[in-house]
């Protein structure tokens, strides 16, 4: 899929029961999508909100509230749903972080529901132009936003071989970061600097041992350790569920999708640490057997959900 032909989402979200049932939706509900994406779980969210709900489409990345946004609004069935009028609906390209301040902009005192979904879209990994898939030739950039920030390629023109070691072991978790790093550098003094994603790949699939579980490429855990880098993704991550609580309403939920153990740690203590949630899933909810078979995406997915204390619990 190129930039061109791009405007139709081919993501399938994640775990959509159990996000409908952990957000606990109702008519009248003002409800927050901090990751809209392709709209996946939002086209969930409308019709349970309807009437007189409310629902906020945030995504850090432009093409997925502007191109996305638009044709996930011309799929929406007319003007109502089964005879009742559709919910506010806005779509906001900004970062989950800033919910607090989106908020307050609006004169919101709070909300009745926050998703957040920290995986990557298929839309995302689909175009070859963002360098997302080890499977492209595209440009090496991995930002969520490409409009600001720095891209993957120019982190790897930038940093000294021992910080981009230090960061593929800990971002990615990745035993052999040194090897790899020294491999970057070494193409760097040859002038063949790695700047494309299948680049990247190659290199670092000549530097790890193909593991007996053939399923997961070498490649995958560089490029989601380079990807958080340049996205900041675990500071923003930490940052929004130190602040997230103080945005619900009692009674309110928070729904946190994760995909890898760095993200999913985070979620696991910020919930156990906040005063003010009480934990809902004492153990993360996990995708059926048929739901993998339908949608691999989701073997790796994990929701947590926890509420906002002081509202009456069924």
């Amino acid at each position: 899929m190129t930039d061109s032909d791009s405007s139709t989402s081919m993501h399938v979200p994640v775990l959509p029961s159990e996000v409908i049932e952990g957000l606990d939706l109702a008519p009248g509900k003002t409800i927050i999508d901090g990751t809209f994406g392709g709209g996946g779980h939002a086209r969930l969210i409308v019709p349970r909100i309807s009437p007189g709900g409310m629902l906020i489409g945030m995504d850090r990345d432009p093409h997925a509230i502007h191109q996305y946004g638009a044709q996930w609004r011309d799929a929406l069935p007319g003007p109502e749903i089964a005879g009742t009028p559709l919910p506010q609906i806005e779509l906001i390209n900004d970062s989950y972080h800033r919910i607090p301040q989106v908020l307050q902009e609006r004169g919101l005192d709070g909300v009745d529901g926050i998703l957040l979904d920290l995986g990557l879209s298929s839309d995302q990994l689909n175009d070859p132009a963002r360098g997302f898939s080890y499977q492209t030739s595209g440009d090496l950039d991995l930002r969520f936003d490409p409009t600001s920030g720095e891209a993957a390629r120019d982190l790897l023109l930038r940093l000294p071989e021992k910080e981009i070691a230090d960061l593929i072991y800990q971002f990615g978790e990745e035993r052999c970061s040194r090897r790899i790093a020294r491999r970057i550098v070494e193409r760097r003094k040859e002038r063949r600097a790695v700047t494309t994603a299948d680049e990247l790949a190659t290199l670092v699939r000549s530097c790890v041992p193909r593991s007996k579980n053939h399923r997961i490429d070498p490649a995958t855990r560089t490029f989601q350790a380079l990807r958080i880098a340049v996205n900041h993704e675990l500071r923003i991550v930490k940052q929004a569920l130190e602040d997230l609580p103080g945005c619900l309403r009692p009674g309110g939920r928070l729904a946190v999708i994760s995909f890898h153990s760095l993200e999913d740690r985070i979620v696991k203590y910020a919930f156990r640490e906040a005063d003010d949630l009480e934990i809902l899933t004492r153990k993360p909810l996990l995708a059926s057997d048929r739901e993998n078979a339908e949608n691999p995406r989701a073997r790796s997915a994990k929701l947590r959900v926890a509420v906002k204390k002081g509202g009456s619990q069924d």
